[in-house]
């Protein structure tokens, strides 16, 4: 057996004591460091450090038992690496996080993650008909939002692309029930026909406007609107309710031109 030198023990013991001192470090930070809120429907649940909090038909949070097209499990928080993380644990739905007024928005294909870097976020996914939005605060510094003025008149843009007005009121039939709705909760999808009753257009007319704004935004980087090459994905409605609502691209205070008369545009 090879015995240490003086020199190598007291490298040794620092060493240790380093490691040491790193752990109970990290330990007072961890519990030091708040909660996160999860909230759904007016009830809060609060997460803690060293805890997994999952959403989903079978999970921490049920947001809806009956529906057999949602995850049994279908998002998870957790704190990893000094941050709380949003993960997308199912294995088909995509999930949109958005930053308070639209400040953020990524989406999460099944597998992916993303760290919660504002004090608040919405959480935002379509299981079926039915789409559900899930808020999260987080006292956390790692950006702070910058208040900004709607701009007036003009073309309404959604992804750097303008919109015609009748372009818009599609995108604001189709997201009607989820912007009528108060607060995170559950909102049904309207079908392709009953939006179409709802903008007194005809089938045909109301098909081929979404195909020009699915392709208009899917060419402009906005995922989640075509299934493949050529094949746009079944559920473009949902992903295009969930982007405009997230981005604050329509707002409640839009609903009321759903009523006014429409104005002649391609």
């Amino acid at each position: 057996m090879t015995e240490q030198t003086p020199e190598v023990q007291a490298d040794a013991a620092h060493a240790d004591a380093a490691q040491a001192d790193a752990a109970q470090t990290d330990a007072a930070q961890t519990d030091a460091t708040p909660a996160l809120i999860v909230e759904f429907c007016g009830e809060e649940f609060s997460v803690l450090p060293g805890e997994r909090f999952t959403v989903g038909r079978d999970a921490d949070l049920v947001v809806d038992e009956d529906n057999a097209y949602l995850h049994r499990r279908m998002v998870e928080f957790a704190y990893v690496s000094d941050f709380w993380w949003i993960a997308n644990i199912g294995s088909r739905i995509a999930v949109t996080v958005s930053g308070e007024a639209g400040t953020l928005q990524s989406w999460l294909g099944p597998g992916s993650r993303i760290p919660v870097v504002l004090p608040e976020a919405s959480i935002l996914f379509t299981a079926g008909g039915t789409t559900y939005e899930i808020g999260v605060r987080a006292e956390v510094s790692a950006f702070a939002s910058v208040a900004t003025e709607d701009e007036g008149g003009g073309d309404y843009t959604l992804g750097a692309v303008p919109l015609t007005p009748s372009q818009f009121r599609l995108i604001l039939a189709l997201a009607e029930h989820t912007l009528r709705r108060s607060g995170t909760g559950l909102s049904d999808l309207p079908t392709n026909a009953a939006a179409a009753k709802r903008l007194g257009w005809s089938a045909t007319t109301f098909n081929r406007k979404l195909d020009n704004v699915c392709d208009k935004y899917a060419s402009a980087g906005v995922n989640g609107l075509r299934g493949g090459p050529r094949q746009l994905a079944t559920n473009r409605r949902a992903r295009l309710v969930e982007y405009a609502v997230a981005a604050r691209i329509v707002r409640p205070e839009h609903l009321p031109l759903l009523d006014e008369p429409e104005s002649s545009d391609s």
